[in-house]
């Protein structure tokens, strides 16, 4: 119930500044600030036309469908830097330097590589996302108290027991909190690629929000975006976190 009210707060604060600004003082125009009341009227234009859901819907299906890629290849590059101390010497910081590029540094790549289409996004939303989620994997990997390790070992654990009963169970919470900054940057790198293309999509629509002068539906279209985010976290993500530190009885601690 606090979060409506903030909420409705905060809108209404929102609305106050829009009025003093474009109405009252006049220091703002009116088609260079967005108000609740055009992103509403906007966002109830975009859903009877119905290209706002199809927006959202395309999105994540491109979202989920790079990010699971990522997922991919991120855990594999994740255990062969863990693996092999040679590559965790000298791959890892070439990793750690490409990660920190912008995700629309890649969109160029992209487009040379697979034109205006939708394999130009999920090769963007890969390389957006793959190598967050390698190092995660690897420092998941890397911070399991050592103890568990040996008294496996000792208690004559092969390769594959290893890493099936102790290292992933011990690296689990960590490698979800890893996965969820993964998705992050997915869907971050979801936004760049669709903006420079022709796509039906958030980013998209955003950008013809943005030819139109239409600062509502630019608005409106980052506020989606946000939503998105927020309730895949929390019905997805923080479910899965839970439930993971229920059954290591942490869940009541970290509520303390």
């Amino acid at each position: 119930m606090s979060i409506v009210i903030f909420l409705c707060v905060l809108i209404a604060v929102w609305q106050i500044f829009y009025w003093l600004g474009v109405d009252v003082l006049m220091v703002f125009k009116s088609y260079a600030v967005p108000s609740p009341l055009g992103v509403g009227q906007r966002f109830l234009e975009l859903c009877s036309d119905g290209p706002l859901w199809q927006a959202v819907a395309n999105s994540l299906l491109r979202g989920v469908a790079g990010y699971a890629i990522a997922i991919v290849i991120g855990v594999v590059v994740g255990l062969l830097m863990n693996h092999f101390k040679y590559l965790q010497k000298n791959l890892k910081p070439v990793i750690l330097g490409i990660q920190t590029l912008p995700s629309v540094c890649w969109v160029p790549f992209s487009i040379l590589w697979f034109g205006l289409s939708t394999q130009a996004i999920l090769f963007v939303v890969v390389m957006g996302s793959a190598f967050s989620i390698a190092i995660s994997v690897d420092n998941a990997i890397k911070n399991i108290q050592p103890i568990y390790i040996k008294a496996a070992l000792t208690m004559g654990a092969g390769k594959r027991q290893l890493y099936r009963y102790v290292i992933f169970p011990a690296s689990l919470p960590e490698l979800v909190s890893g996965l969820k900054q993964g998705w992050s940057f997915a869907w971050r790198a979801l936004m760049s690629g669709e903006v420079m293309t022709t796509s039906v999509g958030l980013g998209q629509t955003l950008i013809m929000g943005r030819d139109m002068a239409d600062i509502n539906q630019v608005m409106l279209v980052m506020l989606v975006i946000v939503v998105v985010g927020i309730l895949i976290d929390k019905f997805i993500f923080s479910v899965i976190e839970k439930r993971l530190l229920m059954k290591r009885g942490l869940w009541e601690a970290q509520q303390d």
